[in-house]
């Protein structure tokens, strides 16, 4: 039984690290977007 438990967290440690690279991408891309935002911004502003 205890396999069985130690089998789970470890599917469990997986899903999270999935989830954790896929938030972490996701927070990449937005802050490229923000980047992109401010440069075209900025254009505006200072021209």
């Amino acid at each position: 039984m205890s396999e069985s438990l130690n089998s789970n967290y470890i599917e469990n440690d997986e899903v999270n690290l999935k989830n954790e690279e896929r938030d972490y991408k996701n927070l990449i891309t937005k802050l490229k977007e923000i980047k992109s935002t401010i440069a075209l911004l900025e254009k505006i502003i200072f021209k």
